[in-house]
């Protein structure tokens, strides 16, 4: 029950994007297309889960056993900095055309904040190892479940005529906040 709970709460309730605002650069930057936004999603997945454990096993096999908390921070970016790279070499031998499509963007999950933010989140939180890997996958598939929605209605909005001073960044940000109040629809389902 406890699995679901925290499945149900990160993906819907608790939105890394929409009702915790982490991760939004990627959220509009990479959101203009559903494959790229699916691609995305898949790497930010990967990358979330594994930084994940990475980052708990360390946090509590070294970084808590020998009392040097003040070193989390920057311990986490160098994992997950480790990590992204060798995402992006996977890439690029696997998929091309994803690697091409991504650009700037799969970089710039170095220094992904829902990445960061999901590692700092299950220490805070307390979870154990199995509930913080529920709980990074849980948040991944709410980003993504965010970022393709986002990005299909942003493909639909390019085929619509969208008066001159709402086109482009406003448009989406207009786009972004109704998303948000529909997701806040969910609160109260869980805590």
């Amino acid at each position: 029950m406890t699995f679901i709970l925290i499945f149900i709460s990160a993906v819907f309730v608790n939105n890394i994007v929409l009702s915790q605002f982490l991760g939004i650069c990627p959220f509009l930057g990479v959101s203009k297309k559903i494959d790229t936004a699916l691609g995305m999603s898949a790497a930010v997945a990967f990358v979330m889960t594994i930084a994940t454990i990475f980052t708990y096993i360390i946090q509590k096999s070294v970084l808590d056993t020998f009392h040097i908390g003040y070193l989390q921070t920057i311990t986490y970016i160098l994992i997950i900095a480790a990590l992204v790279q060798l995402v992006e070499i996977i890439l690029k031998k696997v998929s091309p055309a994803l690697y091409q499509a991504l650009g700037v963007f799969l970089p710039l999950i170095t220094t992904n904040c829902t990445i960061l933010g999901v590692a700092l989140l299950v220490i805070k939180k307390d979870f154990n190892l199995i509930e913080s890997v529920v709980f990074a996958i849980s948040t991944a598939v709410g980003f993504g479940l965010a970022l393709v929605l986002f990005a299909g209605i942003r493909e639909q909005l390019s085929m619509v005529k969208v008066p001159k001073a709402l086109e482009g960044t406003p448009i989406s940000l207009i786009t972004a906040g109704l998303l948000a109040m529909a997701f806040m629809g969910f609160a109260g389902i869980v805590k």
